[in-house]
């Protein structure tokens, strides 16, 4: 087992992958910006190195001040938690050119997972249900419409590389092609570097479902379970649960079994996401992986008792998994509320400021994964994530009811916070029925 892990994020999941290492007895080395000097990760951590100025591309993306952090404080291993270089395959080979074992998935199923239009051909080859689209990418406005016109509008067009929903445009009508391929090449270009995009068959309001799976070096492949991630503001989860209301078990076998055979297909290792679509006909298609933790992982938590940075941590020092498929067992009804800086009735305008009160809801099955206090700055520089409520329930009614008043007790001041959006959500009926799909939140606030 490691001695010494950095990890390279900041906020909740930096805090959480800290309390897991401790759990294992290992050392945690923080890194921070300017403007993070005094948040609550760098506090926590055993140790703490600078990385630079306050943009991200200076400091959390910047690969050389990391790795000069991770090896000026001689830690043995990196844990990228979500987002920033997670999903970073160039990373993951520094990583291993320094002699520092990357906590995450070999480089090049990072690689293969991170090329969408790759992803799907990979996927179909180990007969996983794709939605229908292009084989690849497409090279021009004629071949855009010969593939709009087979498999039927409305269609969507897709950045191949990346994710976070941008480079991504609707397009009801051919009418709508050309000035969406334009557009969706763009944004993918100026976000990832690469403006290929490929095309897929848009699904009238399905429900968005994931399976996580956890795989070791030996070959093991276990997969936890679904969960529901429909409620999504401009493709970005808002809550998710787990189970999902919405699935069978006729359908979470043939989805899992699914989810096994695509991490099996990149020889995949550590903690990953595979997320599908599935429409009202009860037909699922895959979307994406997620080479990472994702930040809904403690729903799946919850219901199958099993720490998953814990076992990201342990498979990434060679040792196997610690449970096999037939030690899985769910147990009751998990929901996870972000609670972003965020001013809902001004369109989810971004609210940073600092916090002048931060009063956390608590008791039975109450799990809040938080890294602001009172006195905290909220940054203008990174997301806005304050924190993730967590509940358990025997079932779905205990579950919510119970988040519902964990959300009353929860007081945030000094900024601005969606959850008075999750209260209206808990009380919305048709989410009590699990009647949600993708477009859910859309329709019921301005601006989501």
């Amino acid at each position: 087992m490691f001695k010494k892990i950095l990890v390279a994020n900041r906020g909740e999941i930096a805090i959480r992958v800290m309390r897991a290492a401790k759990e294992l007895g290992i050392q945690t080395v923080a890194v921070y910006s300017e403007a993070d000097k005094d948040a609550p990760h760098v506090a926590y951590a055993d140790e703490a190195f600078p990385i630079g100025p306050a943009q991200s591309t200076l400091s959390y993306l910047h690969i050389p001040n990391i790795i000069n952090a991770a090896v000026h404080t001689g830690a043995e291993a990196i844990h990228p938690g979500y987002g920033f270089l997670s999903e970073n395959d160039h990373f993951a080979r520094v990583c291993e050119t320094w002699g520092l074992v990357f906590i995450g998935p070999p480089a090049e199923a990072i690689r293969q997972m991170g090329i969408k239009a790759g992803a799907r051909q990979i996927m179909k080859d180990a007969g996983v249900p794709v939605v229908p689209g292009t084989e690849g990418t497409v090279s021009d406005l004629d071949e855009a419409r010969e593939v709009a016109d087979q498999i039927g509008y409305p269609i969507l067009v897709k950045a191949s590389f990346g994710g976070g929903g941008r480079g991504i445009r609707i397009v009801e009508d051919a009418g709508g092609l050309a000035d969406a391929l334009e557009r969706a090449s763009r944004e993918a270009k100026s976000a990832f570097g690469q403006g290929d995009v490929y095309l897929e068959k848009y699904l009238i309001n399905p429900r968005h479902i994931e399976i996580q799976v956890m795989a070791d070096k030996e070959g093991q492949v276990v997969t936890l379970g679904e969960r529901e991630s429909s409620l999504q503001r401009r493709r970005q989860k808002v809550l998710e649960e787990a189970p999902s209301a919405g699935v069978t078990p006729e359908i979470r076998r043939r989805m899992s079994e699914a989810a096994a055979a695509a991490a099996r297909a990149v020889h995949y290792q550590s903690a990953g996401t595979l997320e599908f679509l599935l429409d009202q006909a009860g037909h699922f298609y895959f979307m994406e992986m997620n080479t990472r933790v994702q930040v809904e992982h403690p729903c799946t938590e919850f219901i199958t008792g099993i720490d998953i940075v814990k076992e990201q941590i342990r498979v990434a020092a060679g040792l196997p998994l610690s449970f096999s498929q037939d030690d899985i067992e769910f147990r009751g009804w998990s929901i996870e509320c972000r609670i972003n800086a965020e001013d809902p009735d001004l369109g989810f305008r971004p609210s940073p400021g600092t916090v002048t009160t931060w009063d956390e809801p608590g008791g039975p099955w109450v799990r809040v994964d938080a890294a602001a206090k009172e006195g905290y700055t909220v940054q203008p520089y990174y997301d806005s994530l304050l924190a993730k409520v967590v509940t358990w329930g025997r079932d779905r009614e205990e579950a919510i009811q119970r988040m519902a008043r964990a959300l009353d007790e929860f007081r945030v001041d000094g900024v601005k916070t969606t959850i008075g959006m999750h209260q209206v959500l808990m009380a919305d009926q048709e989410f009590r029925h699990g009647n949600i799909h993708i477009n859910f939140l859309a329709e019921r606030f301005k601006g989501a």
